[in-house]
């Protein structure tokens, strides 16, 4: 019996996918404006909140829900590291500290880990789909806006042991499908990914004091005008 979580997540976060879009932050990034500075603060802060989450998978990856989504081919810490490196040099540990919305975050997946491990899932969700989903074309461009060599400094994007992303994709999904949940669950799986993209849009809106002062009001005004609809499905998850 499929509990088609896959969809209903999908469908359940689509306002949600649209305002994370919209964040000024992430529409300059679209639109090809990316600044170092505030890029690698978002490189810093992917960095504690993909710990957090591979931490507990690990740590649950016996628990009867949490077993099936364990993915570890999935994992970003190891090539977040590299790019910390890159942009940080080889002291990045003692330059990096979470900020307040990536305390928020990693709280929040430290909790739901130690309470109702299942809604883990949601985060999962959230962050490696959309990695997965729209990774490539965010490399792309922060190639070309930071006039990055391939493969420096944007580690993050490049998923090794997968060879095949989209039947990688539609392997998890059914994974979700399948799951054993009631319900009740379901519906609290979907709100926790509303809360995710909740916490990525905080995520984005503390990187944008450092971009205006890179690219000044005018610039970060003129890209940020207009509100778009969510179709490029690039920052989160699908």
């Amino acid at each position: 019996m499929s509990s088609d979580l896959a969809a209903k997540l999908r469908e359940g976060t689509k306002k949600a996918h649209t305002m994370a879009e919209n964040v000024g932050f992430v529409r300059c990034f679209l639109k090809g404006t990316v600044e170092k500075s505030s890029y690698r603060k978002l490189v810093a802060s992917l960095y504690h909140v993909y710990s957090a989450i591979e931490a507990e998978m690990e740590r649950l990856k016996d628990h009867p829900i949490v077993a099936k989504i364990y993915f570890p081919e999935l994992n970003r810490k190891a090539s977040l590291e590299r790019d910390l490196t890159y942009y940080f040099g080889s002291n990045w540990r003692e330059q990096i500290e979470p900020s307040p919305a990536t305390q928020t975050y990693v709280q929040r997946i430290h909790e739901i880990a130690n309470s109702a491990p299942e809604l883990l899932i949601a985060h999962s969700y959230t962050r490696y789909l959309g990695d997965l989903s729209g990774g490539q074309i965010l490399k792309g461009i922060a190639e070309r806006a930071m006039n990055l060599q391939e493969g420096q400094g944007t580690d993050f994007y490049h998923f090794e042991a997968i060879a095949d992303e989209k039947a990688f994709k539609a392997q998890y999904r059914q994974t979700l499908d399948e799951l054993p949940l009631d319900d009740a669950t379901i519906d609290t799986i979907v709100e926790e990914a509303n809360a995710a993209f909740g916490m990525n849009m905080k995520l984005f809106q503390e990187l944008e004091g450092n971009l205006v002062k890179a690219i000044g009001q005018l610039l970060f005004n003129s890209l940020t005008r207009r509100k778009q609809r969510g179709s490029t499905e690039l920052v989160t998850a699908e």
